[in-house]
């Protein structure tokens, strides 16, 4: 009787207010309860996987070149030097690629992508460095025959290799001492952290090495035409064999030449015309082929060298075919 009643102020009925109450309750417990989130699942981009695999493919293929050049010592004239620098630089160029697939799935930071691009930039910039430099000695070679086996050209085989090495990581430091878009993306080029002005220079660097390489193999193409010319009339050739002689050097040269301009133009005119808010699917099919001039390079500078061949078959069977032994040079092989 002495028990004050609770008064219902809401002008419900008390069965509704008292499951209100409890309601509320639960919902209290509930929000104190934490609630696990599914951990985002990681979502790799298909192109890099075709990256990072053109990667693998092209450092297994350019360290064979480079263990047989290292431990062959026969292999030290100016040719094989610059064919191992080469060599050197896909194999770091496909190293890069595979680094740069590891750290943008499993260490993201600034500084990984730092190194990564810089690696890259240097790698490619020494591989088309020293595309132009085997294209220099080979003139040389036609064009001073007498004096090509000389000391001077030893000393000034080494002189190309400093330089292109020296410029390129050069090249390769530029992102990491600062010139990159990390901080101001509206600077950013179809490369992040690469800047649109650090891509023009690589793309005019790369073309102005194009013409450089395109004018000396034209006067390389009119050495071979007069040197074929002038066995054919030393030993009394027919003019058919002079033809086919001069016709394999100039196919020899075009296929050097095309390829290269098939694999590097397409991504060096795109990096001139476009920037960061371009669809990533044209950044990514330009470049893809760009990799696959390093997985060429060999077939064409390495393998296809009878110096070289006869090194691969003494590592692999540990003989030499009578076909290769028996095989003389001729002026269509440059």
């Amino acid at each position: 009787m002495n028990e004050d009643p609770k008064v219902n102020v809401s002008g419900l009925p008390r069965e509704f207010v008292d499951a209100g109450a409890s309601g509320n309750i639960s919902a209290e417990v509930s929000s104190q309860v934490p609630v696990l989130q599914p951990e985002p699942e990681l979502v790799v981009n298909p192109w890099d996987i075709v990256l990072c695999t053109s990667g693998t493919l092209i450092s297994c293929e350019n360290a064979i070149v480079v263990l047989i050049i290292f431990h062959n010592p026969s292999l030290r004239a100016p040719m094989f030097l610059l064919i191992g620098s080469l060599a050197l630089a896909d194999l770091l160029a496909g190293i890069g690629l595979i680094v740069n697939f590891v750290f943008a799935y499993l260490l993201q930071s600034e500084a990984t992508k730092l190194v990564t691009i810089g690696l890259i930039v240097a790698s490619f910039s020494a591989s088309v460095c020293s595309l132009l430099a085997i294209t220099v000695d080979r003139y040389l070679s036609l064009y001073y025959a007498l004096t090509y086996h000389s000391e001077r050209t030893v000393t000034f085989t080494y002189v190309m290799l400093f330089m292109l090495w020296g410029t390129s990581i050069c090249l390769g430091l530029l992102p990491v001492l600062g010139w990159n878009c990390l901080r101001d993306e509206s600077t950013c080029s179809v490369v992040r952290p690469l800047t649109k002005n650090n891509a023009a220079v690589l793309s005019v660097s790369f073309l102005f090495t194009f013409a450089l390489m395109l004018q000396l193999y034209i006067q390389i193409c009119k050495i071979v035409m007069r040197h074929a010319h002038q066995i054919a009339l030393q030993h009394h050739f027919l003019a058919t064999s002079h033809y086919v002689t001069t016709r394999k050097g100039v196919s020899t040269l075009a296929i050097i030449l095309g390829t290269f301009a098939a694999c590097w133009m397409p991504f060096t005119l795109y990096s001139l015309i476009a920037d960061y808010t371009y669809p990533s699917i044209y950044t990514y099919a330009t470049l893809l082929p760009a990799t696959y001039n390093s997985i060429i390079n060999p077939v064409i500078y390495a393998f296809r060298n009878q110096e070289i061949q006869k090194a691969l078959c003494l590592v692999c069977c540990g003989c030499i075919p009578p076909s290769l032994s028996q095989r003389a040079r001729s002026p269509s092989d440059v």
